[in-house]
């Protein structure tokens, strides 16, 4: 029932980041980022969990001063999947991070300041084996390739992620991924193409400042999906403006679209019309919400009507086909019970959990 069409991903060398293998033909992870101030360890810890149970398997905080800092034993001896620091401006802060075992730290060329700073902070991570984000953004990109290309073209994102890239390698150091980021999703996937072709480090798929809830995950859908489509990216993070837990959602749904996860549910449902005697949309909103976080690798169909509701049901793992107040629930094709509409999301989701 499951797709069997895979996509053919580029090679990139394998780094770890906290025991989670990136790149090297490892499935591609998901993340996101906090938004408590990293000192407020109980809301921190408690977001952690959120979006670890939603998916999520890395995590990045700020730690932008010695407070932020100061909190991140704290928080490490709570949490289970790795966390990263998020680091701007002042390279200290990533020196104070790795002090408290932190799993990588993420830094941006165009504000991270002289080049010895950023050797300080490699060779830190080089001898305490830890990982470390080249984090390259259109918005904070260096002085002197603005006035080489006008604005944050393409090519001018790339020849800051060489520069960088290009650094970090010659101290002996590949313990890293990086990112490319626009809020453009052309100058994005022209961006991350181009890239994809001169380095073997991993890369980290986001479209920046993407947007709302709605638009950004459209946004993030074309444009992680498409770099995706063309075998690009190791690592995502969606970017909304709105709880981190929805990154994580569309993150999820975005490599499970693609074939490129396979250790949760896929949920299928029809958009309804004047045929359909159930509520479709409230029945698939909450099989998709009682679905989160399931470790299944099978295909849900939710359907309204006898139009193509028995025959995408059939070819689902488990699915119900909607009549005039009633269900035709199917299992690995073969119609298995008629349950009345009042039924069907406590029996639907039953067959699930024993599958």
């Amino acid at each position: 029932m499951i797709a069997t069409e895979k996509i053919q991903r580029h090679k990139t060398r394998e780094i770890n980041v906290g025991g989670v293998k990136i790149g090297g033909g490892n499935p591609v992870r998901i993340q996101s980022m906090t938004t408590p101030k990293t000192d407020d360890v109980i809301e921190v810890v408690k977001q952690i969990h959120e979006l670890e149970t939603a998916g999520c398997e890395l995590v990045r905080v700020t730690v932008n001063n010695q407070e932020s800092a100061d909190a991140l034993p704290q928080i490490l001896k709570q949490v289970r999947i790795p966390v990263i620091a998020d680091i701007h401006f002042d390279y200290k802060m990533a020196l104070e991070a790795m002090k408290h075992d932190i799993a990588c730290v993420r830094i941006n060329p165009g504000n991270i300041g002289a080049e010895w700073k950023t050797l300080d902070v490699i060779k830190m991570a080089r001898d305490m084996g830890k990982a470390v984000r080249i984090g390259v953004n259109a918005g904070s990109l260096e002085k002197p390739l603005l006035k080489k290309y006008g604005h944050p073209t393409p090519e001018a994102l790339v020849e800051s992620a060489l520069s960088a890239i290009e650094l970090v390698e010659k101290q002996n150091f590949f313990n890293f991924k990086v990112s490319i980021k626009s809020s453009d999703v052309l100058s994005n996937y022209r961006a991350y193409s181009l890239l994809s072709e001169k380095t073997e480090a991993p890369l980290h798929l986001g479209v920046t400042e993407a947007g709302t809830k709605n638009y950004g995950a459209v946004k993030s859908a074309v444009g992680i999906g498409s770099l995706l489509l063309a075998g690009i990216g190791d690592t995502i993070r969606v970017s909304l403006s709105t709880e981190p837990i929805e990154e994580i959602k569309v993150g999820v749904y975005i490599l499970k679209s693609l074939g490129l996860k396979n250790d949760t549910p896929e949920i299928i449902s029809c958009p309804s019309c004047g045929r359909a005697d159930i509520d479709v949309y409230k029945l698939a909103e909450e099989v998709e919400r009682r679905a989160l976080g399931l470790k299944k690798n099978i295909k849900i169909a939710v359907m309204g009507c006898v139009v193509n509701g028995p025959g995408e049901s059939m070819e689902a793992d488990i699915g119900i086909a909607g009549g005039k107040g009633e269900g035709l629930v199917y299992k690995k094709g073969k119609a298995i019970k008629k349950v009345p509409e009042s039924e069907m999301l406590e029996y639907l989701m039953s067959e699930v959990e024993r599958m």
